[in-house]
């Protein structure tokens, strides 16, 4: 009896862990769902390089899907794949594709690539026009906010910001 109640208690314990762990907060800016990846699809399946190197939003296709972090990524070739592939921070979104306005307020709003600005090689999503405009009246400041601000939320969940 002891022993089964020990197993039933271990049981529980490693329930909740697991719950925990496999429920991850919202590190990253995701569509609902999965894709054929089994992941969820980043940057609106944007491709992301394309957007760094072109300053362009591209279209990505699901037949060049990478995954990284537990995120798909579509592309728009199979050479911007293979590009992003070498180097993926490089090319990844700043603050995990959530707006860097929101992110500088302590929040997490969508980061939508229509709506994005390079600055020294990083790339920062907006969630909309009017916030977008918002930020270029002082990029540099937002910015330094967001930096300041997102390791103190970086692990929280949207709900409880």
């Amino acid at each position: 009896m002891l022993n089964t109640l020990k197993s039933v208690v271990f049981v529980l314990a490693a329930t909740l862990f697991i719950h925990d762990s496999a429920f991850a907060v919202d590190e990253y800016n995701t569509s609902t769902g999965v894709t054929t990846a089994g992941a969820p699809l980043g940057l609106h399946g944007s491709d992301p390089v394309a957007l760094i190197t072109l300053d362009a939003v591209a279209e990505g296709d699901a037949a060049y899907t990478v995954v990284h972090d537990g995120v798909a990524y579509y592309f728009a070739s199979k050479r911007s794949a293979d590009t992003f592939s070498k180097d993926p921070a490089h090319y990844l979104p700043q603050y995990g594709a959530f707006c860097a306005y929101a992110v500088a307020k302590g929040k997490k709003f969508d980061g939508d690539p229509q709506f994005a600005d390079i600055r020294n090689g990083k790339l920062y999503l907006f969630v909309n026009a009017a916030i977008f405009a918002e930020y270029m009246k002082n990029p540099g400041e937002i910015i330094a906010r967001a930096e300041k601000m997102w390791p103190k939320i970086q692990h929280k969940a949207v709900g409880s910001l």
